[in-house]
């Protein structure tokens, strides 16, 4: 697991609890939605933990911006940690 993969995990853990994922093994392929069942509010919580991490040069509003519903709702683990590696490669 990369450290940017470990670092989106362990804030998930932190945003929702490490109750609640229990049972469930997080992964790339792991969904926001239909896997983890986040609510739109964790998701900013998230999403703002993540800005705070990373910076502003990863821009999280404007990736969730271009998505449109269907990739939006099938959004994963992975397809974050694939935005946040290409934006730090793109700003190194």
């Amino acid at each position: 697991m990369s450290d940017v993969t470990s670092e989106v995990v362990q804030m998930l853990v932190d945003v929702v609890g490490e109750d609640f994922l229990l049972d469930v093994e997080i992964g790339p392929e792991t969904t926001f939605g239909d896997d983890l069942g986040l609510e739109s509010i964790e998701f900013v919580v998230l999403v703002d933990r993540l800005r705070a991490r990373y910076g502003d040069h990863v821009d999280f509003p404007a990736f969730i911006a271009a998505l449109d519903l269907d990739q939006l709702v099938n959004l994963t683990v992975g397809d974050v940690v694939d935005h946040i590696a290409a934006q730090e490669r793109a700003h190194a």
